[in-house]
């Protein structure tokens, strides 16, 4: 199963490596504006960062589970398209966020239809492999032979 999951695997570890890279920059930020922990209020400018990398975090189990519910009954090559498409738009959320939270709003919005297609791709792999397997329906051979 492994080797079967390798792209998305990869684009797991990225994502990883990003959300680690944004905490640091939490970190940094911290030292920078003198906010020590627990407090996550201080400058504006420590907090729209705390916030950007806040965001990031509530929306990353959404991206995982829809990345890999897409790789594993859709396709693993679409779905680590979206993935890496996803990773960018969210570094540029994130910066965008950092220097001014209005600039982000748009940004936003791109990653949520991201996620809206990782989730929509995933719920039709899902039904796709259940109607398959459970009720012998064979809907995707059916429609890629029409084509």
């Amino acid at each position: 199963m492994a080797g079967n999951s390798i792209l998305l695997a990869a684009v797991s570890i990225l994502s990883v490596c990003q959300q680690s890279y944004f905490a640091l920059h939490v970190g940094k930020a911290r030292s920078k504006y003198k906010v020590t922990p627990p407090a996550v209020t201080g400058s504006l400018e420590f907090e729209r960062i705390f916030r950007a990398q806040q965001n990031c975090v509530e929306f990353y189990p959404i991206f995982l589970i829809t990345l890999w519910m897409a790789g594993w009954y859709f396709n693993q090559v679409f779905a680590t398209c979206l993935g890496l498409v996803y990773i960018y738009a969210r570094h540029l959320f994130f910066w965008g966020y950092s220097e001014a939270a209005k600039k982000s709003l748009q940004k936003v919005t791109k990653e949520i239809i991201l996620l809206a297609l990782l989730t929509v791709v995933s719920a039709l792999g899902i039904a796709n492999n259940f109607l398959d397997e459970y009720l012998d329906l064979k809907v995707a051979k059916k429609l890629k032979s029409s084509f």
